[in-house]
């Protein structure tokens, strides 16, 4: 497959979860409350099988690794990496803030990703060595002077760990209190590679949750690494630094890493 296929395939993936997805958005659940239909599963599910149906179909040697249906050909050097709803507590609460993310990893490192949000209708992709795209056009992340000008982005405080939070929260005290963004998911990485937030920091992630991140910030002009300024791969611990300029990673870096 050339990068070319690869990425006309992540395409049509993100179309088949979009498609799959649009339906249950904002859509009447109250009645199934007492099951586990609720309607993100249940979107969940029907954006998985759609994206896997098709890999089966055109990529059958390739593995899979989905949060829905674990792993399929874990042996394979190249895997497909699927994140059908990427923040579930946006999508139920009717926020179109969520995202489909799709990455292509050779040997564990990610090659391809996307973010989809398939409401707004705005797809971010990157590939190795190419400059990201937002539906088409150019996206690139911004300069920021210093800590004290970032405008800081994370899911939620709630998600640390007591450690990892203390470490957050020094950092943060460093940047722009006022410009504090919360919640978001994969869609902050999305509007740092636009230009829009300098920094996300985030622990606790999944593979399916960082690995179509990596290429679309990094083809932005950004840089994605572990709290230790470490490259991200398929071993990595879930502690996440998206930075839009790369010159301040060694000042995020040291505000992490302060005890009081």
């Amino acid at each position: 497959m050339t990068l070319e296929s690869d990425i006309a395939l992540a395409h049509r993936l993100a179309d088949a979860a979009g498609q799959a997805i649009r339906p249950f958005f904002r859509a009447a659940f109250a009645h199934e409350a007492k099951s586990d239909a609720s309607p993100v599963t249940e979107a969940d599910r029907a954006a998985e099988s759609a994206m896997r149906r098709l890999l089966d179909a055109e990529a059958p040697r390739d593995g899979v690794i989905g949060e829905e249906y674990g792993a399929m050909r874990p042996d394979a050097s190249r895997q497909w990496v699927l994140d059908p709803i990427d923040g579930t507590v946006s999508f139920m609460a009717g926020r179109p803030i969520f995202g489909t993310l799709i990455a292509l990893l050779q040997d564990g490192w990610p090659l391809l990703g996307i973010i989809d949000q398939p409401i707004s209708g705005e797809r971010w992709i990157g590939a190795t060595g190419r400059p990201t795209l937002l539906n088409g056009k150019p996206a690139t992340t911004r300069a920021c002077r210093g800590l004290s000008d970032a405008t800081l982005a994370t899911t939620g405080p709630h998600l640390f760990s007591d450690h990892d939070g203390e470490h957050f929260m020094a950092l943060a005290a460093k940047t722009s209190h006022r410009r504090m963004v919360f919640g978001g998911d994969c869609y902050n990485y999305a509007l740092l590679a636009s230009g829009h937030v300098d920094l996300v920091v985030e622990a606790g992630l999944k593979l399916y949750d960082f690995a179509a991140l990596v290429p679309i910030v990094e083809g932005a002009g950004g840089t994605m690494s572990d709290w230790n300024g470490d490259p991200l791969n398929a071993d990595s611990d879930g502690h996440v630094i998206a930075l839009g300029d790369p010159a301040r990673l060694e000042d995020v870096i040291e505000g992490l890493a302060c005890h009081h």
